[in-house]
Order: structure tokens, then C-alpha cells, then sequence
């Protein structure tokens, strides 16, 4: 990929969820606004799940995102914590390690770590293994 405008991640990430869902056994439908607090419906046994996706560049071994928008205007710049209700399941597409991530937002506080390469210092207690998020969860 070329240039790395904002757009042009989003909708890597959101075509890298797609196909992954895909493969998964979903139906994956697309809202048809921008304004949206979710990026597509993931739907599989008669139910439907709305999913967040977020493109995030690995960084000392690891994927995080912080439940919040963020945006700037003529006034500043602006953050509100993210309404945890109006997404079922957040979708972290890696760009380096190719994957996409999945998580509750409901499961964290105020932000989710994903550890894509073990810690240097060989930390496991506490630490979110990447391997264990590959999966679509269970709600």
C-alpha cells in the first residue's frame, strides 16, 4: 500500500475483517452511512454482531486501542470516552502481522493490549497473547 492517509487504513482494516469473518463462517453486511458507531455486521446463526474496526501498527510487540473518539475542529482537539454499548465486538486489523485481532470492548476498561510478540522479559502473567484473540468470541 502506498501512502498511509487515515482512509486508506480504514478501509484495509475493514477489507482484512471482512475477508477474515468471511473465512469464519459470517455474512458480513455494511452499514450504509459513515456516522455509524460500528464498520460492518458480522451475522452467523440467526444473530447479528456490530463491529468496530481499528488498524493499529504493532509497537514493542504489541497492538493497543483506547475506547475513545478523538477529533479536532476549529475549537481544538476533542475526546470522548467511547460508548461501550453500541459495539458488540472489536475488530484490530495488525498490518504487520497481517491479522485481525478480536475483542469485547465490554471485557476492558478504558483500553485493550494485545501482545503479538512475547515480552521481552518473558512477562505471562497478566499479559493479553495475541494467538488467543484470532477467533471471533463467544457473546
Amino acid at each position: 500500500m502506498g501512502a498511509h492517509h487515515t482512509k486508506d487504513k480504514v478501509d484495509l482494516g475493514t477489507a482484512k475483517a471482512h475477508a477474515d469473518l468471511v473465512a469464519q463462517g459470517f455474512m458480513v453486511l455494511f452499514p450504509a452511512t459513515e456516522h455509524a458507531e460500528f464498520d460492518l455486521v458480522a451475522y452467523k446463526q440467526s444473530t447479528f454482531y456490530r463491529v468496530q474496526v481499528k488498524y493499529r501498527s504493532q509497537r514493542q510487540g504489541a497492538v493497543s486501542v483506547r475506547f475513545r473518539s478523538v477529533w479536532a475542529d476549529r475549537h481544538g482537539t476533542h475526546t470522548r470516552p467511547a460508548d461501550k454499548t453500541q459495539v458488540d465486538v472489536l475488530c484490530i486489523y495488525c498490518p504487520e502481522t497481517d491479522a485481525c485481532y478480536y475483542v469485547r470492548p465490554d471485557d476492558h476498561l478504558q483500553s485493550v493490549t494485545v501482545r503479538v510478540v512475547p515480552a521481552r522479559n518473558g512477562q505471562v502473567h497478566n499479559v493479553l497473547a495475541a494467538a488467543g484473540f484470532r477467533r471471533f468470541p463467544e457473546i
